[in-house]
């Protein structure tokens, strides 16, 4: 009996969780363009969506911004990652406390602070100021996935490397990068996901001039929901999906 409520409690949980998701899918195939009632299963949304340029425009953007920020955000989360994981030093646990206190942070305050930031410092708000607040947003993620991946490493591998008159350089190039190379697609696929599905830093860190696809979604649902959204919406729910599932299987891998 136990058995079965948990169960139920798990299906329902999933339901509310995914259940929406399920519903889109569905009416992005739906012929009716004003009504919820089904009328004939159709691709044509699917092909306006290809032929609307306004959405390609501003798709690119964001799959720009996302592969720019997820790099650089990789290569900064891979260093501060092997620094915290290596080394002993003053400041340490700050540092430490410091991403998580990043991750934990809503993301309107996140997208505020960088907004006050880029004002006072008196940057025109587009493509820069959006890259910097991704990168912002996705660095802590980075650097704990990597992390979590040199916790598993065998310490004396390194060890043995510095003994034969590695450098530092090499040590982190030829036995530390290869070793983690599953962490770092999974930390860049992350990193990737998170930038391309952002609202709200992006609301705060863009300009009008350099307008990304979630922005241009949120104001298309503000007049209404239409097939053609439901059809977007589907396609990145199906990027997200993969980037995370692989992100996942590459991060539990062990060689």
């Amino acid at each position: 009996m136990n058995r079965i409520v948990k169960a139920a409690y798990a299906a329902l949980v999933f339901a509310f969780l995914y259940l929406p998701l399920v519903v889109i899918a569905v009416y992005s195939f739906n012929a009716s363009k004003y009504s919820l009632a089904w009328k004939g299963f159709t691709l044509q949304w699917y092909g306006k969506l290809i032929g609307n340029a306004t959405l390609l425009d501003a798709a690119l953007r964001s799959m720009t911004i996302a592969v720019v920020s997820a790099t650089v955000a990789l290569a900064l989360g891979t260093l501060a990652a092997f620094m915290l994981h290596q080394y002993r030093f003053k400041g340490r646990k700050a540092v430490f406390g410091g991403l998580f206190v990043m991750m934990m942070s809503p993301d309107i305050v996140i997208g505020i602070s960088l907004l006050v930031l880029f004002l006072g410092a008196g940057l025109a708000l587009g493509f820069w100021t959006l890259l910097m607040g991704h990168v912002t947003l996705c660095m802590p993620f980075a650097a704990a996935t990597v992390y979590s991946r040199f916790e598993g490493f065998d310490p004396t591998v390194v060890e043995a490397a510095r003994d034969l008159g590695a450098t530092e350089y090499q040590v982190f190039r030829r036995i530390v990068l290869p070793m983690a190379a599953p962490g770092l697609v999974a930390a860049w696929l992350l990193s990737f996901t998170l930038s391309l599905d952002d609202v709200i830093v992006s609301f705060f860190t863009t300009g009008p001039t350099y307008e990304v696809l979630p922005l241009r979604i949120y104001s298309m649902v503000r007049l209404g929901i239409k097939p053609d959204v439901n059809a977007l919406s589907v396609v990145m729910i199906a990027i997200t999906v993969t980037a995370v599932v692989l992100s996942r299987r590459l991060l539990k891998e062990k060689s």
